[in-house]
């Protein structure tokens, strides 16, 4: 006699989900390495920077820190009444607003020379991405010497073909003047002489952006518009302009993060002096000048925070309006 347990034979196994279930578990899994980077690279620090800004510490009671901590808002209160933050934050923007803009318009300039096809050209275009890919340190150097009083070869053209009647320290020297019709008007020497800087090093990286586009427009617009008479600045500012809106739009945000955020060119060229101490310059002196880690993190926080404000405004009243349009 059979036994009934032979008969019926082995038990399906159970399904361990849904397809979709499946995959989303597969995805989970492919994507943990990511997150796993993300959150040790990116979140803690932020967390721990957001924790130490709130906490009266010095480099000497780090380690003390992690286990006593001490909670205040008196790194906030030195800074928001210190004159040398508002400073430093008209410093930062001006920087970043001009210096962005200047090297769109570079960019776009450099962009529509080279668009038609002219012997000599790719060895132009290959010329105009060395400021770009050039060593920071070596380019800063070469700027520090041709702007020396002494040695530098502006001064030399300057005086000697300009009439200038001395070198001008272009690095150190915090305000000069301008005569326009008779008159004297001041300006901030060296936080131009660094956003003229900016402009020259960054202008490739929009160059390469608004010219990839260029090349992707439809050339029979600007064909009908040539047959039906427009005159050149016609055609760029009715034709070419409007298409190349998205992708200036898109460099004015990544630059304007970029330059805001920027620490090393100025402080190679001009360590934060004779007016050039943006918010970034301040964070590195209160944290390897005066070893104020609390102090270095809120300034940091602050900085975030001014960051974000501003893309706020960008992103609600600028993109929403072309989103609308």
């Amino acid at each position: 006699m059979a036994t009934e347990a032979t008969k019926v034979g082995p038990r399906p196994r159970r399904r361990r989900g849904t397809l979709r279930q499946q995959e989303s578990r597969a995805g989970l899994v492919l994507l943990s390495p990511t997150l796993i980077i993300v959150l040790v690279a990116v979140v803690l620090p932020v967390l721990w920077t957001i924790a130490l800004a709130f906490q009266r510490l010095r480099v000497a009671r780090l380690r003390r820190a992690l286990f006593d901590p001490q909670w205040t808002l008196a790194n906030f209160d030195n800074i928001l009444g210190s004159s040398a933050f508002l400073e430093g934050l008209r410093n930062t923007l001006l920087y970043s607003v001009v210096g962005t803009a200047l090297s769109i318009g570079l960019g776009l300039i450099a962009a529509l020379t080279v668009r038609s096809k002219f012997r000599g050209r790719t060895l132009v275009r290959a010329s105009m991405l060395l400021p770009y890919v050039a060593p920071v340190v070596a380019v800063t150097f070469v700027w520090q010497v041709m702007l020396d009083p002494q040695l530098g070869i502006v001064n030399a053209i300057g005086t000697n073909v300009f009439g200038w009647e001395a070198g001008i320290p272009f690095l150190s020297q915090r305000t000069g003047t301008i005569t326009i019709f008779g008159r004297d008007f001041g300006f901030p020497l060296a936080l131009t002489v660094v956003i003229i800087y900016q402009a020259w090093r960054y202008f490739p990286f929009a160059f390469l952006f608004i010219l990839a586009r260029l090349q992707a427009l439809p050339a029979e617009l600007d064909e009908a518009a040539r047959v039906d008479g427009a005159t050149i600045s016609q055609r760029f500012w009715y034709i070419t302009l409007p298409q190349l809106q998205g992708v200036i739009a898109l460099l004015a945000v990544l630059r304007f993060i970029w330059t805001f955020n920027e620490f090393d060119d100025i402080f190679l060229l001009t360590e934060g002096g004779a007016g050039t101490g943006v918010v970034s310059v301040q964070v590195y002196n209160y944290l390897a000048t005066r070893g104020d880690i609390g102090a270095s993190s809120a300034l940091a926080l602050l900085m975030a925070v001014v960051l974000c404000a501003c893309l706020f405004v960008y992103f609600r009243f600028f993109v929403a309006r072309g989103e609308r349009g």
